[in-house]
């Protein structure tokens, strides 16, 4: 009468198929923001204080003005 299961049926089967598609759909999310993450750009977010700091790392300007410009920005 209990079909030799014990009336379990396809209880654990169907358990671990809806885990296992679960785990293959946070899988491709995951992979999908990996790529995403690579393909980031620059987008020029640097800020004034940004530039003027790169300029007189690079040289490109003197001590004195790279402070001129730090004063003039900073300034409230």
């Amino acid at each position: 009468m209990f079909w030799g299961n014990h009336g379990w049926g396809m209880g654990f089967g169907a358990i671990f198929m809806v885990l296992f598609w679960v785990l293959v759909i946070l899988g491709v999310i995951y992979l999908v923001q990996l790529i995403a993450k690579g393909q980031k750009r620059e987008t020029g977010t640097d800020t004034a204080l940004d530039i003027i700091r790169k300029r007189y790392a690079k040289g490109e300007i003197t001590k004195e003005e790279f402070e001129k410009l730090r004063d003039d920005l900073t300034k409230t």
